[in-house]
């Protein structure tokens, strides 16, 4: 059934047909409860980038993940009109809703160093030996493996922008509408926060259940006197 969905989701693409029957009446796939819990610390962002490296095209996607929750069809299919004004404008999204993906410093910084090589010669943003990218799989597992992370795929990326962007401070709704996502439990399933977060918020109760100390004050006969004169 997923293979049907895809190959009938590709024929409106290429516009061989307007409608997919996938778009009507219950769907015939049957959904796992994604409960899975997996995103990159710090320190496990910085080992993958670096084995990344090696491949300029891949540590280009990676950071671009990271910094924008973007899905992997998403950001490989990225088209250069589709980046501007300091956004990133998505139109054909897994949701069918449209999106518009803040762009920071860093990425603006990637964005510029991939159209400087680029010249005018690729619609499309990421590129390899001039042609556009259609898989990177094993690109990544390998960088991976070379950084010793173990039970990750590219979609964790995902999972690891919100939850950095969580424990950053933004907002549900900030992230929400980053993500595309029509509900707030849809985002819930993504913020995940780590293990030293969760005792810095559990740190801000110190003190609740501690009985306050009162202190009398002691007035000497001399202080009594001259305040009642």
């Amino acid at each position: 059934m997923t293979c049907l969905h895809h190959i009938f989701t590709k024929a409106v693409e290429w516009e061989m047909i307007e409608h997919t029957p996938f778009e009507r009446g219950k769907s015939l796939l049957l959904k796992e409860k994604n409960q899975r819990i997996r995103y990159l610390t710090e320190a496990e962002i910085e080992r993958l980038l670096e084995e990344c490296q090696g491949r300029k095209h891949l540590h280009r996607i990676v950071i671009c993940a990271l910094i924008t929750g973007m899905r992997k069809g998403e950001i490989l299919s990225l088209k250069w009109n589709q980046v501007r004004n300091g956004f990133i404008y998505l139109e054909k999204t897994k949701t069918k809703n449209k999106r518009e993906i803040p762009i920071n410093e860093d990425l603006t910084q990637n964005f510029k160093e991939i159209r400087k090589e680029q010249g005018l010669t690729s619609e499309y943003v990421f590129t390899y030996s001039t042609r556009s990218i259609s898989r990177i799989d094993r690109a990544f597992k390998g960088a991976l493996d070379r950084a010793g992370i173990e039970d990750f795929k590219f979609h964790d990326l995902r999972h690891t922008f919100v939850s950095h962007q969580f424990m950053r401070g933004a907002t549900m709704k900030e992230v929400q509408e980053q993500l595309g996502h029509k509900t707030m439990t849809m985002t819930l399933r993504y913020a995940h926060l780590s293990q030293e977060h969760k005792k810095k918020a559990v740190s801000l109760l110190n003190g609740l259940t501690k009985k306050p100390v009162c202190h009398k004050t002691v007035t000497s006969p001399q202080t009594a006197i001259s305040s009642v004169g």
